[in-house]
């Protein structure tokens, strides 16, 4: 029998993307994918689904934090000048 909790799982996450909307964008960063695998992870680990959506969504959410802030100190960084050879 081919369990429904994969299903369930995916539609958990479609429906808190559309009650998330743009609006916790900034939040939800890195979360829903991470949670997405986690899930996905946990349902073959044993079914643990539920715990490998929340662990992915923490692990997903801490990625693009630390991902955004190596891109926003690489574009606050001065491009260094060529010094002009005699």
């Amino acid at each position: 029998m081919i369990s429904r909790l994969p299903l369930l799982a995916l539609a958990a996450v479609a429906a808190l993307a559309v009650v998330a909307g743009p609006a916790g964008e900034a939040q939800a960063k890195g979360c829903l994918k991470g949670a997405l695998v986690g899930g996905v992870a946990g349902h073959y680990a044993g079914h643990h689904a539920v715990a490998g959506a929340i662990g992915g969504c923490i692990v997903g959410h801490h990625m693009a934090t630390v991902n955004a802030e190596k891109a926003k100190q690489q574009q606050n960084q001065p491009t260094p000048t060529p010094t002009p050879t005699p």
